[in-house]
């Protein structure tokens, strides 16, 4: 609602808290719309009270719209409209009926926003001009409208909710259910019927009590749902649920007040058995993935242990070296593979594996001259959270220049520097390996290096379609790997 909100900053006197009671109508009056089966709009007087500003609008989904063209931000001065200005200076609603179909709109009505006895706002409906066949349908639709529009003038409308909070609310041409005063359906559409049906609803809807019948039919293991209960006997305002082995429809309530008594509910209906269906189908789909990871990393774990224990039976040092560097290279395979098995997607927390790695270093890493065991690991800089595909070859390559350092530069400090390059034409991870170590030898060749860089290079070039720069810095050795993010989440 953020050019609500600014149009209304800009062109009038309003307080924040009338902002905010004209936005939570902007959030549903979409439902509104489609009742009324009309295009609505909604103007605020100006500072100057010089006219009205359209701030909002809306058309419905349930017929063709009479206002085809944008109006937000439009000024209309006085006179200009005078249904609009009536609606403002009188406080009241301004329509014109048909005494033999009184539930059929005028072509436009105006409806005031009040607020602590002002009005703030008007909301002007304009009907479609399309010619309509007249049905009870129809007619349950625009008598809802009607109730909601006076709600609406009496500021009971929007009404607070109770139930679980779901993206997925009953739309008004998914099922709409009328109740009485007492809670007994006084009318049932027939998608709404159909819902039930599909619960294994086996007699009639109207003349039921509504609560009644959605408690029989939800059997739904554990205790009485207290929400369903409300809902479907028009008690309170909220969202709930109908679930049995065959089915799930959701229910949205709304009930209905005129004249500061209860005149019924509205319940929305939607079978929302194939969208249940498809939710747990991701939802297993997610927890085989985490299994899976999870089965991985035991797996590597295992692996990494079998080494260490082979390297404590080595009798040379060459063997002990190769094994510590084998269970380091699996160690930081499965850390990646932790991660993922923690989470419900395919990203990971990158900085956390960078700390795990460098810890694994700290303890596998053999010791030369006494340096590998006190050696200062330091992160600095951030990436967050990256997609597996990337976190895995990088965790992999940092874990080798990490070892590197320790084992052949002797250094005492490593830090591990982690940066972007943004820009409008490139868009890059940079990872930076900076040991104070003895530098590079000075018969150094990039391409004849050892196994440790070559699988940097192989990762790096091969995977990650990036790059590697070995070089000195004034304090030791430097390795840059740039990995390009263009195409990568």
């Amino acid at each position: 609602m953020a050019t609500l909100s600014r149009l209304v900053e800009d062109r009038t006197d309003l307080t924040d808290d009338d902002v905010t009671h004209l936005s939570r109508i902007a959030e549903e009056w979409s439902l509104l719309a489609d009742l009324a089966l009309s295009d609505l709009v909604l103007w605020v007087p100006t500072w100057n009270e010089g006219g009205l500003v359209a701030v909002a609008q809306v058309r419905p989904t349930t017929a063709p719209t009479a206002v085809p063209d944008d109006v937000v931000g439009a000024f209309a001065p006085r006179g200009r409209y005078p249904k609009l200005d009536q609606a403002v200076a009188f406080g009241r609603s301004v329509t014109q009926r048909d005494s033999e179909q009184p539930w059929v709109p005028g072509e436009t009505e105006a409806y005031p926003v009040r607020r602590d006895g002002r009005v703030i706002g008007v909301l002007a409906r304009r009907a479609s001009g399309s010619p309509r066949v007249a049905g009870q349908l129809e007619e349950i639709y625009l008598t809802s409208a009607d109730d909601l529009f006076a709600m609406l003038v009496e500021g009971d409308f929007p009404v607070a909710e109770t139930g679980f909070d779901t993206t997925e609310a009953p739309r008004v041409g998914d099922g709409i259910v009328r109740l009485d005063s007492s809670g007994t359906v006084s009318y049932a559409s027939p998608n709404a019927v159909s819902a039930l049906r599909r619960l294994g609803l086996a007699t009639d809807v109207v003349g039921s009590s509504f609560a009644e019948l959605a408690l029989r039919l939800s059997h739904r293991p554990g205790p009485m749902d207290e929400a369903l209960s409300a809902v479907a006997s028009g008690r309170a305002a909220g969202r709930a649920d109908i679930e049995n082995l065959t089915a799930v429809v959701l229910l949205r309530g709304i009930p209905l007040v005129r004249d500061g008594a209860g005149a019924g509910t509205i319940i929305f209906v939607q079978d929302a058995t194939d969208l249940r269906r498809r939710e747990r189908a991701l939802i297993s789909k997610d927890a085989t993935i985490r299994e899976i990871h999870h089965r991985v990393k035991n797996n590597l774990q295992t692996v990494a242990a079998m080494l260490r224990l082979q390297a404590r039976r080595a009798s040379t040092a060459e063997a002990k070296e190769a094994l510590a560097e084998a269970e380091l290279r699996v160690a930081a395979i499965a850390i990646v593979h932790e991660s993922l098995s923690a989470d419900t997607g395919e990203r990971v927390d990158f900085d956390e594996i960078v700390d795990r790695v460098m810890g694994l270093v700290r303890d596998l890493a053999p010791a030369y001259a006494g340096v590998g065991e006190s050696a200062v690991l330091v992160r600095d800089g951030s990436w967050g959270s990256l997609s597996a595909d990337l976190a895995t070859p990088l965790a992999m390559a940092m874990s080798e220049l990490l070892h590197n350092a320790v084992e052949h530069a002797h250094a005492s400090t490593i830090t591990v520097e982690l940066g972007r390059v943004t820009s409008s034409a490139s868009d890059a991870l940079v990872m930076t390996v900076r040991d104070d170590g003895g530098g590079l030898p000075a018969d150094f060749d990039a391409d004849q290096t050892g196994l440790g860089l070559s699988i940097v290079q192989s990762l790096v070039a091969g995977d990650l379609h990036g790059t590697c720069a070995i070089g000195s810095s004034a304090a030791g050795t430097a390795v840059v790997v740039t990995v390009p993010m263009i195409g990568r989440g």
